[in-house]
């Protein structure tokens, strides 16, 4: 198995009490030979145990370890881990996922193209829908196309969570991400940051082939959401792309003026 090494990126993982799938993770990455200058496990107040577990893990997975006295949620989570970055590109995954064997070839495919492309700020490697209006670019990616004159509200997921390269002065271009709010709010607003800001991205086209997400009945999928948005009840369902259309077109105008 080829070996890849990347001392241009940090790999930084966001990490709150799933300390095996944290180890999982970095066995991956290990298994895989894949390199980076560092590795920044950013955690937010795990539970006692996973604190204590993680620092085993540390004993043979070489990274730097922060966490917070008190949970302030993902928002301050990825800010305090992507501030202390120190290579000129930051790999973002959370804990819960695992990358697929040939993802150390694309990653550098990304890279390569980050490098040589200095009008994209990221490039997406997961997602659970693809993006509505790409353009095809090469090595199995695509250019996301976002204007506000295309349909539907689909095409406002152009920022996403899921794990991506990005620029390490994301942060600076972009503006914090959210504190104080809840995962779902904090990735909304930085997704209207990132579009008001003019960022460019690039997608995954086969955009479940390169990482899989995990969630164990031991260590469960923390993101908690309202039974209205996990409905299939049609009424309910048309009522929430109806609100979506209007909320996002109206919340991404109002601040694009």
């Amino acid at each position: 198995m080829q070996d890849y090494h990347f001392p241009e990126i940090t790999l930084l993982i966001t990490h709150y009490n799933r300390s095996k799938s944290l180890e999982r993770l970095l066995t991956s990455f290990s298994e895989l030979k894949i390199y980076f200058k560092e590795i920044i496990v950013s955690d937010d107040c795990s539970k006692i145990e996973h604190q204590v577990y993680i620092k085993i893990i540390q004993q043979k997975n070489q990274f730097i370890y922060i966490t917070s006295p008190i949970n302030k949620g993902l928002g301050n989570n990825i800010n305090k881990g992507q501030e202390i970055a120190s290579a000129p590109y930051t790999l973002y995954v959370q804990e819960d996922f695992i990358p697929s064997a040939d993802f150390g070839i694309h990653l550098k495919n990304a890279y390569d193209i980050l490098e040589k492309e200095s009008k994209f700020d990221m490039a997406r490697f997961y997602a659970y829908s693809k993006y509505p209006y790409l353009k095809s670019y090469k090595d199995g990616f695509a250019e996301m196309k976002f204007s506000i004159w295309k349909l539907g509200y689909k095409k406002f997921y152009y920022y996403s969570d899921h794990p991506h390269l990005r620029r390490s002065n994301f942060l600076n271009k972009f503006g914090k991400y959210a504190e104080g709010e809840n995962p779902e709010k904090t990735e909304y607003l930085m997704m209207f940051s990132f579009l008001q800001k003019k960022g460019k991205g690039l997608f995954f086209e086969n955009y479940q082939q390169l990482f899989t997400q995990v969630n164990t009945s031991i260590e469960p999928s923390t993101m908690k959401r309202t039974k209205w948005r996990e409905s299939s009840n049609i009424p309910i369902v048309l009522l929430k792309h109806f609100y979506r259309h209007i909320k996002f077109n109206l919340d991404y105008l109002k601040n694009s003026f």
